[in-house]
């Protein structure tokens, strides 16, 4: 018993010593010293801007159409007995061209009846002329010292007689000119977009013949944005004059597998916004554009959709970033020489997927940061890094294997 009594307290005597020993040591270990923990500047890449010569044009789309496009229309009533060769869909005519004649006897009839009314009107008029002349000297034979009537000397009756004539007159003209009618000709060099009357069909005034579209000059109606405006440097309500023309513009299209490309200028711009798009149309023109300014033979032919390239206006002094460089809408980092950040608002012309455009706010040389930047304020301290002399690290495995199968190669 009394052993076991030794044992226990033996046994707690050596677990009590190895901890107060323990805690001996650890209090005779020394302290850490307290270090204040380093700052490393974020590693910022950054590219140096450049000036350069920048025309920044415009794309747009639109589609080709006439200048006029109207509906041929007749004039007076009768039997169509008469069409022209080309006075059909596709037919190509040029100004003053008959494309139409209609039965002209009656008209001939009508012609003929009214010169004659105007012969005998005025037969009638230089009767009453010498009427009056007449009644004058018989008159003054008299010897009579009160001044005569207008009726004695017969002037109502010769005012009579002179407006006869002329409604006679009026009616021949309006004669002769309903049987020019009947001859209806083309008022522009065109083509025929629609025949709709024939031979044998009897029309009436105002009954539609056909369509036809003026060839001389092709339009295209282009929406732009404010933006594009401004690339332009054209105002809303232009109008290209001599001294004013508008930018060329190219347009492009594929007809018969081919890609084509005709030549183009902006005659003028709306002088309102579109309400439903928000967008201004400008209005692109050709000359002759199934002549002289066709591609190689193919004609920018009415309907086509086109892509057009409109030329810009020149900066001369412009810079082009990468878009990772803009911060908001109008805002980049400037790397200065201590290698802090510096804050600039700058002014944006022109923006796309991967580019900006600025021609003012920074200056040639200065180094601006490109690396996303979330948190940073003016004045933060980076790291710069140019990304174009970062070289890569060499893979030495690849490496080592390639110089293996070499030596191999050579073994062989």
């Amino acid at each position: 018993m009394i052993r076991k009594f030794i044992t226990l307290f033996g046994t707690i005597g050596i677990f009590v010593g190895g901890f107060a020993f323990i805690a001996m040591m650890g209090q005779l270990r020394p302290k850490p010293e307290r270090q204040a923990p380093e700052i490393i500047p974020p590693t910022v890449f950054y590219t140096t801007a450049e000036t350069r010569s920048v025309t920044l044009d415009v794309k747009a789309q639109g589609e080709v159409r006439p200048r006029t496009d109207i509906s041929l229309t007749a004039q007076v009533s009768g039997r169509v007995i008469a069409t022209a060769d080309n006075f059909v869909n596709g037919g190509a005519f040029d100004e003053g061209d008959m494309l139409i004649r209609i039965e002209d006897a009656d008209y001939r009839a009508a012609a003929a009846g009214a010169k004659a009314r105007v012969a005998q009107a005025e037969e009638a008029l230089r009767r009453e002329e010498a009427e009056g002349a007449l009644a004058r000297r018989d008159y003054e034979d008299l010897g009579r010292e009160d001044d005569p009537t207008e009726l004695a000397l017969r002037i109502p009756q010769l005012a009579q007689a002179r407006a006869n004539f002329d409604a006679a007159k009026a009616e021949h003209t309006a004669a002769l000119l309903n049987l020019e009618r009947t001859r209806i000709r083309a008022p522009f060099v065109g083509r025929v977009r629609e025949r709709i009357a024939g031979v044998g069909q009897f029309v009436s005034p105002g009954a539609q013949l056909g369509r036809i579209f003026s060839t001389d000059v092709a339009e295209i109606r282009l929406p732009l944005t404010d933006a594009d405006l401004t690339k332009l440097g054209l105002p809303i309500a232009f109008v290209a004059t001599d001294d004013n023309p508008g930018p060329s513009v190219t347009l492009t299209a594929f007809v018969s597998g081919a890609e084509h490309e005709w030549t183009a200028r902006i005659a003028r711009a709306d002088g309102s916004i579109d309400a439903a798009t928000r967008q201004v149309f400008v209005v692109a023109v050709i000359d002759d554009p199934y002549g002289a300014g066709a591609d190689d033979g193919m004609p920018l032919i009415m309907g086509l959709f086109v892509d057009a390239t409109i030329q810009g206006r020149p900066f001369n002094n412009a810079i082009v970033l990468p878009r990772s460089a803009l911060y908001g809408r109008d805002t980049v980092y400037v790397i200065a020489d201590d290698a802090t950040l510096n804050q600039r608002t700058v002014n944006i012309v022109s923006t796309d997927r991967d580019t900006i455009t600025i021609s003012g706010g920074i200056s040639a040389g200065e180094r601006i940061a490109v690396s996303p930047l979330r948190g940073a304020a003016d004045g933060d301290e980076v790291s710069p890094v140019d990304p174009d002399e970062i070289v890569p690290p060499a893979d030495s495995a690849l490496t080592a294997s390639a110089t293996g199968a070499a030596a191999n190669a050579g073994d062989k």
